[in-house]
């Protein structure tokens, strides 16, 4: 295991390294590396230097901002592949709506914060419809009228990094429904993330494979990480510390639209540590696939360092936005 419990800091030596150093199933992410940068000049929902302007244009871009404060969004903003969203060196707020990732690929988003969306079906953001290579980073995300995160409609190669989720109830979701049989190729890595207090779903997972390392997820309401239909997650190294509720892991049964019988997910916990009265909740052993997943079926490396109060500390304050300076474009 690696001794640095904060990964990739080099990243920010220059503008563009951030591209492609993601750990994890999102790893090959790139982004607008190969883009032109477009500059955010205004504040406006839409409109000549808006963020939307910028996500919608198709060819590659590497989307850094001249000004800080909230763009109140009239309605998801749709962001197109090759797209790299790169909040270093402003403090920006997303309102009102979130983003949506719909059939797109290569996509990252770096330091922006999300707060107080409202309407239907409204997410922070949106992963949906075989959406592919996406990163997102050091992002604090709070109080949207449904999910911070959801992940669905077979989008895989996910990997969602240093976030700070806090004052919501459902948090992550990744596969959205029993009946999306499709989303069995769905992979996703989440690390180094705080869910502060949330409620539930850090995260919920149908049918996919998720690699969760280094997270600490405290004072949940309902559950910390639900596993149903099919799904495999990999809990290594991640810092569980209960509330009221004490058990972090749950498990629903449910029954895939091509099969006769229902079934629950698989949950594999490594070197996490559970504290403040926590009880893991594991199934038994009898309950593990005989080929469970295992992270070094797609990664080799990854940086992960034993669950303690070091870590603990570390993702208590480097989590979320960060004030950080935009690195140059060399």
């Amino acid at each position: 295991m690696a001794s640095a419990p904060v990964p990739y800091s080099h990243v920010d030596c220059s503008l563009r390294a951030l591209a492609g150093q993601a750990q994890g199933f999102g790893r090959f992410a790139v982004g607008g590396l190969h883009g032109e940068l477009y500059h955010v000049t205004t504040l406006s929902d839409d409109g000549p230097g808006s963020l939307r302007a910028g996500c919608r244009k198709k060819e590659p871009l590497w989307i850094v901002f001249e000004v800080s404060g909230t763009i109140e969004l009239s309605s998801h903003l749709s962001v197109s592949s090759y797209k790299t969203i790169d909040g270093r060196g402003q403090w920006i707020k997303l309102t009102g709506k979130g983003l949506r990732l719909k059939e797109c690929e290569h996509v990252i988003i770096c330091n922006l914060e999300f707060e107080a969306g409202r309407g239907h079906d409204v997410d922070a953001i949106q992963i949906k419809l075989n959406s592919n290579h996406i990163w997102i980073d050091r992002c604090s995300l709070k109080d949207y009228a449904d999910g911070l995160i959801d992940i669905t409609r077979e989008s895989t190669n996910i990997t969602i990094s240093r976030c700070h989720f806090s004052n919501h109830d459902k948090t992550m979701l990744i596969g959205g429904d029993a009946s999306n049989c499709g989303d069995r190729c769905m992979c996703v890595t989440i690390h180094h993330c705080f869910f502060d207090g949330t409620r539930q779903r850090h995260p919920r997972v149908r049918f996919a494979k998720v690699h969760l390392y280094n997270n600490y997820t405290s004072n949940w309401g309902i559950y910390a990480v639900c596993a149903s239909v099919e799904s495999q997650i990999y809990s290594q190294c991640n810092i569980y510390e209960a509330g009221q509720k004490k058990v972090a892991f749950k498990y629903l049964t449910e029954k895939a639209a091509d099969k006769e019988e229902a079934s629950t997910g698989c949950i594999i916990s490594e070197g996490d540590l559970f504290i403040d009265g926590t009880k893991s909740g594991l199934l038994e052993p009898t309950s593990t696939p005989s080929n469970p997943f295992h992270p070094s079926q797609y990664c080799q490396t990854w940086t992960v360092v034993p669950a303690t109060n070091e870590l603990k500390h570390v993702l208590q304050h480097c989590t979320g936005w960060q004030d950080v300076r935009r690195p140059p474009d060399l």
